[in-house]
């Protein structure tokens, strides 16, 4: 799952950041209401997470322009401004939810994760791959009958193979899909993603005496229907 976060406040980005992505929501940052809105534009987003106060444009335009330009991803604004008419003008713009700073983060994933649900159906069905299955709203990964209990990390990586079945992505690609849009590999890096495939590789194959991620030498890795 994909967020983009529009916060001026570099300190709270960060710290933000961080913690979404623990919680398995890969998460952008922009730090102007104009970088934002571009990105929200081009980029491919579950939720957005947009303050109002911002340079360039305000998270009210950013919004305005979102709705225009026929852009539906769900939008919770994360303001100072707690008055009702404030929060009227956000919802009346086309925000979904409004929270408040200061916040309590467990309450700002709960709606985060309640927004992507209610555009789950529509937007993100179940992913499969023979009896493998991800379902990205309850985020429960099953192998036939046995739940399997992935990291926040394993998870977004399983996801990002499932949503390219049968495609053979590299390293790049994953290191840009799972981890930060900002890689730009290395050896290091790309290590990185080797261990992490194999962690997944023993969980969702090895005990089921299954192969459906396959390692395409010289080119990444791609995720099959099983082959025993």
């Amino acid at each position: 799952m994909r967020v983009l976060l529009v916060e001026d406040e570099r300190a709270l980005a960060r710290a933000m950041q961080r913690g979404l992505t623990a919680q398995g929501l890969l998460t952008d940052v922009e730090h102007t209401g104009t970088d934002g809105l571009d990105a929200a534009l081009t980029g491919s987003y579950d939720v957005i997470v947009l303050d109002l106060m911002l340079p360039g444009l305000n998270g009210y335009d950013v919004c305005k322009h979102l709705r225009a330009a026929g852009v539906w991803t769900p939008v919770l604004v994360l303001s100072a401004k707690d008055g009702d008419y404030d929060q009227i003008d956000a919802l009346e713009l086309g925000a979904d939810d409004y929270l408040t700073k200061p916040f309590s983060f467990p309450v700002l994933v709960a709606r985060l994760r309640s927004l992507i649900r209610r555009q789950g159906v529509d937007r993100e069905p179940v992913l499969t791959a023979g009896d493998l299955r991800l379902d990205p709203a309850t985020r429960q990964v099953t192998r036939g009958d046995d739940i399997l209990e992935l990291t926040p990390r394993e998870f977004g990586l399983l996801q990002f193979l499932l949503r390219n079945k049968g495609i053979v992505v590299t390293k790049l690609d994953i290191l840009q899909n799972v981890w930060d849009s900002a890689h730009d590999g290395g050896e290091n890096a790309e290590n990185l993603v080797e261990v992490y495939v194999g962690y997944l590789r023993r969980k969702v194959d090895q005990p089921f005496d299954t192969h459906s991620i396959q390692t395409v030498r010289g080119a990444g890795y791609r995720i099959v229907e099983d082959t025993g």
